[in-house]
């Protein structure tokens, strides 16, 4: 089976639209799997979540979603991140709320977990080092653990000896998984941090045991100025153009 993995959306119409019109040419993808935050930042909640549901999918949830829904309070966001869910919180329908307070924190999918933050706090916890990822292997059974909120692509491998490392994963280029157990982020869709203001996210094929992952340019200045039409706060406008 081929699935395509996707995270952090926030509220990017046209940063999911291009990513879902991406998946669909490169074929034979039978599922998405989201890997939370679908709203929060951006200026189109509703429009995403709607979108989505479209989609043959599964779906945790992420730490944005969870606090525009007011199951978690926002002392821990920044202020730009609390006005963003404000607003967010006001622009979601009754049944948008129902989808996201139905969405669990960790799936566990064939050979993969799939959560937001790490398998050790599925919601909160950035997985940004090799000595964070090597503690919270112990905290997965299966192969994979699929894992987003940093906001950048990265794997981490651990293998029958016991060490842990970073691994390359980058555009275009095979991730061979072997006989190891791997943690991997595919990245942004809608609020990349790593320079590239591009799209983010991967491809797994369970039969070749790869992950393949993909940039995908959209149109950043239409999200910006729907991001100015609704008053959210200018740096997080400002940031996408540089994806940071």
């Amino acid at each position: 089976m081929r699935c395509a993995i996707i995270a952090d959306i926030h509220a990017n119409l046209a940063a999911l639209t291009a990513v879902l019109v991406d998946v669909d040419k490169r074929g034979d993808v039978e599922e998405i799997w989201c890997l939370g935050d679908i709203v929060g930042y951006g200026p189109d909640p509703h429009e995403c979540i709607e979108l989505l549901r479209q989609t043959n999918h599964i779906c945790v949830v992420g730490n944005h979603d969870l606090a525009a829904v007011g199951q978690i309070d926002t002392t821990e966001f920044n202020p730009d991140a609390v006005a963003a869910l404000e607003w967010t919180t006001e622009h979601l329908t009754s049944r948008d709320v129902s989808y996201i307070k139905s969405l669990p924190r960790v799936i566990n999918k064939d050979d993969c977990t799939l959560v937001h933050g790490s398998p050790r706090e599925p919601i909160w916890e950035y997985v940004l080092s090799i000595s964070g990822a090597r503690e919270n292997f112990a905290y997965f059974k299966t192969q994979f653990c699929l894992l987003a909120h940093t906001h950048v692509p990265a794997a981490f491998s651990y293998d029958e000896g016991g060490a842990c490392s970073f691994r390359q994963f980058a555009p275009e280029k095979e991730l061979v998984t072997e006989k190891a157990r791997l943690i991997i982020n595919p990245g942004a869709v809608g609020q990349p941090r790593d320079g590239d203001p591009r799209a983010s996210y991967a491809i797994y094929d369970s039969d070749k045991q790869r992950f393949w992952l993909y940039r995908v340019p959209y149109d950043v200045a239409a999200t910006q100025a729907k991001m100015v039409e609704k008053r959210l706060p200018m740096r997080l406008v400002a940031r996408l153009s540089h994806g940071v």
